[in-house]
């Protein structure tokens, strides 16, 4: 359920906001925190937009969604970009505001849907670099080598956790959502649960194979005394891995790699799409086994080395 409306909507806003976002939650299954995102959204928006008028009174007081025009998001749009607002925050505001206009033109809330003409900024399309291969291999170099110092189970945790989501490319929150049942060493594959909840099966090669079985061997002693928990990777205390711990993991690891990029467990998910494409992997495979909904997601998520689509241009092109 969708956290209780900040106190400072007025009503007439408080009320189909908490709608939308319910329908969102329990109808759509959105994410947790896409919900208290657009949470924000909306409540930014109603903020600006029953605040006073301005000294030239260009902008009238709007207190209820259907007074509200597209001239009034413009303006709302216009003042989050003199904030200072990244263009991918005023996108997916825009979203959010399409988004709840739409659902309340359907029903009734509304009488025109002011936000059906609003366009979404186009993004800056950044590729952060991501690491090498020499440098993933350094990576777990020394991630091997540091579980085999520490006298503890936590360091073969750390060693499955990077191999898991380096391996199998997968999300923090899949990751930490893993259960013992996930992985099919049978089969070599982990079955991961989504964004919407959508269910797929990626293939795991040795390394990851083995490091979960090596932490398995010594999840007991974690688990020992704690609540009963049928997950795959533990924290400290016998409970399920929390994903900010999962974050400290790949920060720690990446310390240890000379020259490496600050990334975070998203780092290692878009360095793994980048050596599956380098090494020949076509993109509809790869977008499989990340779980994008759109291949033009996975393009965005993915970069191919200039020698790739130089030798690409050599070998296939007639005139190269």
């Amino acid at each position: 359920m969708p956290e209780p409306t900040d106190p400072i909507l007025d009503p007439r806003w408080a009320e189909p906001l908490d709608g939308w976002l319910h329908h969102l939650a329990v109808e759509r299954n959105v994410s947790t925190n896409t919900v208290r995102a657009y949470r924000q959204d909306l409540t930014d928006l109603a903020v600006f937009l029953g605040a006073e008028a301005d000294d030239s009174g260009a902008r009238p007081r709007v207190v209820a969604p259907d007074q509200v025009s597209l001239s009034d998001l413009r303006s709302w749009l216009a003042d989050l970009h003199r904030r200072g607002a990244a263009r991918t925050t005023t996108a997916r505001r825009t979203s959010a505001v399409r988004g709840f206009f739409g659902w309340a033109r359907l029903r009734g809330l509304v009488s025109q849907d002011p936000a059906r003409a609003l366009r979404s900024p186009r993004a800056a399309r950044h590729l952060p670099r991501t690491l090498t291969r020499a440098e993933t291999e350094e990576l777990f170099a020394a991630a091997v080598a540091a579980a085999a110092e520490d006298e503890g189970p936590m360091g073969r945790r750390d060693v499955a956790v990077l191999e898991l989501l380096y391996g199998a490319g997968i999300r923090v929150a899949e990751l930490c959502g893993l259960d013992l049942d996930s992985i099919d060493a049978q089969r070599r594959t982990v079955r991961v649960i989504g964004k919407g909840d959508k269910e797929r099966v990626v293939p795991l090669g040795t390394p990851a194979l083995d490091a979960v079985d090596r932490w398995l061997t010594v999840r007991g002693t974690v688990a020992a005394g704690a609540p009963t928990t049928n997950a795959l990777l533990l924290g400290a205390r016998g409970a399920r891995l929390d994903p900010r711990v999962a974050r400290r993991i790949v920060h720690r690891a990446l310390e240890a790699v000379p020259g490496a990029p600050e990334m975070g467990p998203h780092g290692l998910r878009h360095a793994m799409a980048t050596h599956l494409l380098e090494g020949g992997a076509d993109l509809r495979s790869v977008q499989e086994m990340l779980g994008h909904n759109s291949l033009a997601t996975t393009q965005l998520y993915t970069h191919v080395s200039d020698a790739r689509l130089r030798a690409a241009f050599q070998q296939a092109h007639p005139r190269a």
